[in-house]
């Protein structure tokens, strides 16, 4: 009998590509894994309200989100790493002193600066230009109707300085990330933006010790597994802890070089079998 294993699968780069199609053989392997007994958790930079969908209807056993931020065991949130509002008064500050845009996740809500739905609209109409037709032998994530990223962002609502896990920061300005660094890295972690269309006036805050792998840490004591059985799949800067903690840290073929010298192994890339080749050779499916 294969004994079961935790495999935690990072969304943007790994699970979809940056034009949010995602390959049948991810989906396959997603179902086939849970079907032969293992446990498979989404584990991604975005709120769970970012979630489109179509990917929760993949089927998982549970979330990390907002880059460690959540963990939801089911539907239930079991793990809530939020900051003291002192700190997301101080981060706000900054961001709206430096004239940067950004936003906000909680668990269930996006809190968004004014110019954020603008900058996204901008992004996707050139990368429709860019790529032309999605491929039509992909699904996509999004659905046909207004791309859920901006509905989710056509909300400016009054911020809320409860219950803040997370914020990512928008910025023209190529030194927007050493500026944020300088300002807020005491206290925070701060990483280079996981969103690779925005550049590198882009990037990711939370609380200094909050990301994806000590989440999983947290998780797995509270699931009763130990490191060793866990699986984590990524491609990006905030994947990294992921792949350190996990037992067998795996990057995808269309990673970064960071995130591959942090990794045990690649596997090939997000349109190309890059899940389910990583799920085969770990016996997976």
């Amino acid at each position: 009998m294969i004994s079961p294993r935790i495999a935690f699968v990072d969304v943007d780069g790994t699970l979809i590509d940056s034009g949010e199609a995602i390959a049948p053989s991810s989906i396959e392997a997603v179902r086939l894994a849970r079907q032969n007994g293992h446990l498979v958790y989404l584990s991604t930079g975005r709120a769970s309200v970012e979630i489109y969908p179509a990917i929760r209807e993949i089927g998982f056993d549970g979330a990390i989100s907002a880059g460690g931020g959540f963990a939801e065991v089911g539907d239930d949130v079991v793990i809530s790493r939020t900051m003291p509002e002192a700190a997301v008064a101080r981060m706000v500050g900054f961001y709206e002193a430096a004239g940067y845009d950004f936003y906000l996740q909680s668990y269930d809500k996006l809190y968004p600066s004014a110019g954020v739905r603008a900058r996204y609209a901008t992004y996707l109409e050139d990368d429709r230009e860019r790529k032309g037709d999605p491929r039509p032998d992909l699904a996509s994530v999004t659905g046909p109707d207004e791309h859920p990223v901006l509905k989710a962002f056509a909300d400016v609502r009054p911020l809320s300085f409860t219950g803040i896990a997370k914020s990512v920061f928008l910025a023209g300005d190529l030194r927007a990330f050493d500026r944020v660094s300088t300002a807020l890295g005491d206290d925070f972690h701060v990483i280079t933006g996981t969103i690779p269309h925005m550049g590198r006036g882009s990037g990711e805050v939370t609380l200094g010790g909050v990301n994806k792998g000590t989440t999983i840490l947290q998780l797995l004591d509270l699931l009763g597994l130990d490191a060793a059985s866990a699986i984590g799949i990524g491609d990006s800067s905030n994947d990294i802890e992921m792949l350190q903690v996990c037992g067998v840290g795996i990057a995808m073929g269309n990673a970064i070089d960071e995130v591959k010298s942090h990794a045990d192994e690649v596997t090939t890339s997000v349109l190309d079998d890059g899940v389910w080749n990583a799920f085969r050779r770990h016996g997976l499916i």
